[in-house]
């Protein structure tokens, strides 16, 4: 109805309501009553007016397809008396600004200084808001650390660098704890293989060979009863007369303490022990072997319980001391231990030192089916063998491809001198025949040796040994081992020496016996 009347074109009707009455008033009344009505009410109408020129500035192409005319005079008066309003935010009612244009409304402030002030609440009000979503700046706590001038990671300190090998004993043993060692005594009842009335050689250092401490290593029997552990040598206890420690009773006489007594000094001292078990208080007795069971007589004649512990090459033993090791390198490019000559230097192809020659041992037997297909250069005091040439065992095996590695028997863990001293030191690839070849690479690499258990006969073995004589870089790969690993040769009878030792102090008090010696040894 509003559209046809004021004769606008169909779009006028879909504008506000509050802007067809304001077309519509203009109309009727004219502009002096219009300038009438705006005297009267105030600020009001200059609402009214801001709400009209707001909805036509957010209209206006819809204005100009309705057929709008320009702007008339009093338009332009309407519009200007509306500028301050609009700056000054005036609200709106829902319905529009004449429908708040009466007396008593909300007018202009009086003074300039009062927009000013306004003004600037407004433009503080503002900044704070967008300073609010400002992300917040970082505590100097949080901030990372510069990097440093160099770039390389700091060096270790020298407190942490792995202790280096000696080159007299092979690796430092291991420590048990970290804590100060206790004070052990252990007695040496005789030296191996030296007649009983010899004098004992002065004891070693168990800190500065084998990095040990607290050993206090005894040779004189007077200290027996101060010992935690007395150690005895298989062939020297069978061998000769009895030569037992006397059995030991502890007395206690009143205010002057304990006092040790020698009970009954011609009964032997297996039998008396076997009866009494008398001897100092805590203290062990260690049996030491380092023969194969085909070599150690007297097994089955010691009695039983007679023994605490028992130190040998075999990898159950209380004390475990093998022949040899291999032990990490510090660094690859360390030098590997050992001669090592190079390939050039390898005159011949087989050699092999014995020194107990028996027609009836199995590498006297092998030797004479593989010596029937490839040379073998014999060398030893007995047999077909000639003697060591003035350079030396190692210097002599160093000059050839391969060395036989041959046990006198074949026993578990049997794996003596000739294979890590005569061979592996020597630089030179064993050809071994002992226990299983599963039982060689318990201790090293497969690929260290050549066992006769691969191959079918003899023969074969030779026409192999032959391959590698012709084909050097196959050869050289026996070798490979030499660039992480290090040969560590055991230090008789230094060496088990101070592992009792060490084995005394990480033991505790429990007791232990061995029942039967042979039972165990022979298997």
């Amino acid at each position: 109805m509003v559209a046809r009347r004021d004769g606008a074109a169909p779009g006028w009707a879909a504008r506000p309501a509050h802007l067809a009455l304001v077309a519509r008033s203009a109309g009727t009344r004219g502009e002096e009553s219009h300038t009438r009505e705006l005297r009267d009410s105030g600020t009001a109408l200059s609402r009214s007016r801001v709400s009209g020129e707001r909805q036509r500035r957010a209209e206006p192409q819809r204005h100009h397809e309705s057929g709008l005319c320009c702007s008339t005079p009093a338009d332009a008066r309407r519009e200007a008396a509306a500028v301050p309003a609009r700056a000054m935010g005036a609200p709106w009612g829902p319905a529009g600004g004449w429908l708040f244009a009466r007396r008593g409304g909300l007018g202009l402030p009086r003074s300039a200084p009062a927009l000013v002030a306004v003004g600037l609440l407004c433009t503080a009000l503002a900044a704070y808001y967008c300073w609010r979503q400002l992300p917040p700046l970082p505590r100097a706590s949080s901030r990372p650390p510069l990097p440093r001038a160099s770039s390389r990671p700091p060096l270790p300190r020298a407190s942490s660098r792995p202790p280096l090998p000696r080159a007299s004993s092979g690796p430092p043993l291991p420590r048990a704890s970290s804590g100060p060692r206790r004070p052990v005594g252990v007695l040496l009842w005789w030296e191996p293989f030296t007649r009983r009335e010899s004098r004992a050689k002065r004891p070693p250092d168990c800190w500065l060979r084998f990095n040990i401490s607290g050993c206090r290593l005894l040779t004189d029997r007077a200290a027996y009863a101060e010992a935690q552990a007395v150690l005895f040598h298989h062939r020297d206890l069978v061998k000769g007369p009895p030569d037992w420690p006397p059995p030991w009773d502890v007395q206690v006489r009143g205010v002057e303490g304990p006092e040790l007594r020698v009970l009954d000094k011609g009964v032997a001292a297996a039998e008396a022990l076997a009866i009494s078990g008398l001897r100092p208080p805590g203290q062990r007795w260690v049996w030491m072997n380092f023969e194969s069971p085909s070599h150690s007589p007297g097994l089955r004649s010691l009695a039983g319980n007679l023994f605490n512990w028992t130190v040998s090459y075999r990898a159950d033993s209380d004390v475990f001391v093998p022949y040899g090791s291999l032990y990490p390198r510090t660094h690859p490019s360390d030098p590997p231990l050992g001669l090592a000559a190079p390939l050039a230097r390898k005159r011949g192809l087989v050699a092999w030192v014995v020194s107990n020659w028996d027609e009836r041992q199995a590498r006297v037997r092998y030797y004479h089916q593989l010596s029937q297909h490839v040379a073998v250069d014999v060398f030893g005091r007995s047999g077909p063998g000639r003697p060591v040439p003035n350079i030396g065992l190692l210097h002599t095996v160093a000059r050839y491809k391969f060395y036989l590695a041959f046990e006198n028997s074949q026993h578990l863990d049997y794996i003596t001198e000739k294979f890590w001293r005569n061979a592996l030191l020597a630089g030179s690839v064993p050809v071994v025949l002992g226990p299983k070849r599963a039982n060689y690479e318990r201790f090293l690499p497969r690929g260290a040796f050549i066992h006769v258990d691969d191959f079918p006969s003899a023969s074969s073995l030779a026409a192999y040994l032959l391959f590698l004589d012709r084909n050097p870089s196959v050869y050289r790969r026996y070798f490979n081992w030499r660039r992480s690993f290090a040969v560590h040769i055991i230090s008789f009878w230094d060496e088990p020496w101070c592992r009792v030792c060490q084995a005394v102090q990480t033991a505790g008090d429990r007791p232990k016996s061995i029942r039967n010696l042979a039972h165990w040894f022979e298997r």
